[in-house]
C-alpha cells in the first residue's frame, strides 16, 4: 500500500492538513461543496463556496520549510491539473458561469502538534 514509513506519515499528514482546513474553511463561513473531487485529469483537494465564488483549495502540510513554503510545491504543471479538473467538475455540474478561483491552504505542524493555517485567496490563475 504504501512504499515506506516515510509515504505514510506524508499522507497521513496530507490528511490532517486537509481535515484542518476544513475545520478552517467552516469557521470562516465557506460552504463545503467536495472533498478529494477526482477526475482523470487530476484531484482538487476542497471545493468549497465563499459567498459568489467557487473556490478550488489545493492543501499543503509540512512541519518545516526545510524543502521550501508549502505554496511553492503547487507548480505551474499543478496548477495546470487543478484547473483542467476544475473546468470539469463546472460542466459537470452546470456552473459554466460561476465565478471562481484558485485558493491554497498551507497547514504547518510545529512540534507540539499544533496546526497552523496560511490560507491564501487567489494563490493562483487558471
Amino acid at each position: 500500500m504504501y512504499n515506506s514509513q516515510k509515504d505514510f506519515h506524508k499522507k497521513l499528514l496530507g490528511r490532517i492538513g486537509e481535515k484542518q482546513v476544513v475545520n478552517y474553511l467552516k469557521k470562516n463561513k465557506f460552504k463545503i461543496l467536495e472533498k478529494n473531487y477526482k477526475t482523470s485529469l487530476g484531484e482538487i483537494d476542497i471545493i468549497a463556496k465563499d459567498g459568489d465564488y467557487i473556490c478550488f483549495v489545493e492543501v499543503k502540510a509540512r512541519v518545516n520549510d526545510n524543502y521550501g513554503t508549502p505554496s511553492e510545491a503547487v507548480t505551474p504543471e499543478k496548477q495546470r491539473h487543478i484547473a483542467l479538473t476544475a473546468t470539469l467538475y463546472l460542466k459537470n455540474n452546470s456552473l459554466l458561469d460561476a465565478y471562481c478561483r484558485f485558493d491554497v491552504a498551507e497547514v504547518y505542524v510545529d512540534d507540539n502538534g499544533k496546526y497552523t493555517v496560511n490560507y491564501i485567496k487567489d494563490a493562483f490563475y487558471a
